[in-house]
């Protein structure tokens, strides 16, 4: 059996990105471990233990404070039970919502985007629609 375990993301500040994750997006902090000989650390983030779901791997090289994203990389997609009360809920947090709640392009799922301190895209999709993804 495979299953996905993490998805990793650079980030400039660790401490920074550890507090939105947690803060913002209500993720748990899960470990944590630093490479002295490579000059790197890691936060594994995520809502649930790692034998159970997959989670978020933050990766801060050491002195390297921002990154350019690239056009490839698209969003990580996270399910809410009420997206409109988990939009207002990141902006009492200082979060950054780039797309307020509303149906996707061409289908009627509701869907809204956030920003992390990065600049990574995180999209929101109400729980009762995440299996029909974008579809109608």
């Amino acid at each position: 059996m495979m299953r996905i375990l993490h998805t990793m993301l650079r980030v400039g500040d660790l401490d920074r990105s550890v507090k939105f994750y947690q803060d913002v997006l209500g993720m748990r902090l899960l470990r944590t471990s630093e490479n002295p000989e490579y000059k790197y650390s890691l936060a594994f983030l995520g809502y649930d233990d790692e034998d159970k779901t997959a989670v978020i791997e933050l990766t801060y090289n050491w002195g390297v404070t921002e990154y350019e994203l690239g056009s490839a990389f698209g969003h990580i997609a996270i399910g809410v039970d009420d997206i409109h009360a988990t939009c207002e809920a990141v902006k009492a947090h200082g979060g950054k919502v780039t797309r307020e709640p509303g149906p996707v392009k061409g289908g009627s799922t509701v869907i809204a985007f956030v920003e992390d301190p990065d600049g990574y895209k995180i999209e929101f999709i109400e729980n009762k629609n995440a299996k029909a993804a974008l579809g109608n």
